[in-house]
C-alpha cells in the first residue's frame, strides 16, 4: 500500500467536503481522517502537498470558490458517528447511570458507602462517618452517585453538551485528565466546606467543563468549544438561585453548592492554562 502524505490538520468541527470534492475532481488522491480530536488531509503524492496547501488557503481567504451541485459525495470523514467521538464522555455518563441506580435499586448502604467521600457504617438506621485511610479513590467517585431522576438526567445531558465537544477537539487523554482534576477539586472543595456527609453528582464537573469551555477559547481561538452566552448565562444563573439557598426553599432538597463553585473555579484555571500553552506553543494550522 502506497504511503500518503498528511497535507492539511485542522479543526475537526470544520467542512473539508467542498474542498474534497474539488480535489477528487482535479484527480488528486487524498483520504480525510480524525486524529486526537483534529481533521488530517493527507495526499499520495508528496508533491502535490504544497498545491493543496495553497488551495485551502486561497479557499479560506476567499480567493477561490467551491460550488457543489448535483448530488453530494459521503464526507469522507471516517468517525462521523458523535458518540464515538467521545468515549469517555460516554463512560462517565454509563458510570453515572451506574451510581444512580445502585441508589435508585435500593442497593445496600454499605454499597454506596464505597463510593462517598468518607465512609460510614450504618448504625441505628443513620450513617456514622469513619476515616478514609488510603482509599483514594474516594477523591473521585462521588462524582458517579446521583440520588434523583432530575439529577441524572440534568448532569447527564449537560456532559454530553460539553464534555463531548471538548472531548472532540482537546482527545481523549486530555479529557479524562480534565475529568479527574475537576472531580477532585469539586468534591474536595465541598468536604472542605461542608464536614462529612453523603453527597454527589456530576454537577461540579460540569461546571468545571463549562469553565474550560468558556476561558479556553479565549486563549486559543482555533478551540471551537465555548458555549453561547445564553447556555452560560443560564447555569452561572442556576448557580446563583443554588447559592442564596432559594432550591432549598423550594423544596427540591440540599445542593452541593461548594462542589459546584469549586468545579467552576477549576474549569477556568485549566482552560486558562491550556488555551495559555496552546498559544506559546503556536498551534496553527499548515
Amino acid at each position: 500500500m502506497a504511503d500518503f502524505h498528511p497535507a492539511l490538520n485542522v479543526d475537526v468541527e470544520e467542512d473539508l467536503l467542498p474542498l474534497s470534492t474539488l480535489l477528487y475532481q482535479r484527480g488528486v488522491a487524498h483520504r480525510v481522517f480524525e486524529d486526537q480530536g483534529r481533521q488530517v488531509l493527507e495526499v499520495r503524492n508528496a508533491a502535490e502537498v504544497e498545491g493543496v496547501r495553497e488551495l485551502y488557503r486561497a479557499w479560506r481567504a476567499g480567493e477561490v470558490t467551491i460550488e457543489l451541485t448535483g448530488k453530494r459525495p459521503r464526507r469522507p470523514v471516517h468517525s462521523a458517528v458523535p458518540w464515538r467521538r467521545a468515549p469517555v464522555t460516554i463512560a462517565l455518563i454509563a458510570l453515572s447511570i451506574a451510581g444512580f441506580l445502585l441508589f435508585y435499586l435500593g442497593a445496600p448502604l454499605t454499597w454506596l458507602s464505597q463510593l462517598t467521600f468518607t465512609p460510614f457504617d450504618v448504625v441505628n438506621g443513620r450513617p456514622v462517618f469513619t476515616t478514609a485511610q488510603g482509599q483514594y479513590w474516594r477523591l473521585i467517585t462521588p462524582v458517579f452517585l446521583h440520588f434523583g431522576w432530575l439529577h441524572i438526567v440534568f448532569n447527564s445531558l449537560w456532559l454530553w453538551e460539553l464534555g463531548s465537544r471538548v472531548e472532540r477537539v482537546m482527545g481523549q487523554l486530555n479529557m479524562l485528565l480534565l475529568f479527574l482534576v475537576i472531580a477532585l477539586v469539586s468534591n474536595a472543595s465541598q468536604f472542605a466546606f461542608g464536614g462529612p456527609g453523603l453527597f454527589g453528582g456530576m454537577s461540579g464537573v460540569v461546571y468545571g467543563l463549562l469553565g474550560f469551555s468558556w476561558v479556553a477559547p479565549l486563549l486559543q481561538p482555533r478551540w471551537p468549544i465555548q458555549p453561547a452566552p445564553a447556555i452560560v448565562l443560564l447555569m452561572v444563573g442556576w448557580l446563583v438561585v443554588c447559592m442564596v439557598g432559594l432550591v432549598e426553599v423550594l423544596g427540591f432538597g440540599a445542593v452541593a453548592n461548594a462542589a459546584h463553585l469549586g468545579g467552576l473555579l477549576c474549569g477556568v484555571v485549566l482552560g486558562a492554562a491550556f488555551g495559555l500553552l496552546s498559544r506559546i506553543g503556536g498551534d496553527h494550522v499548515p
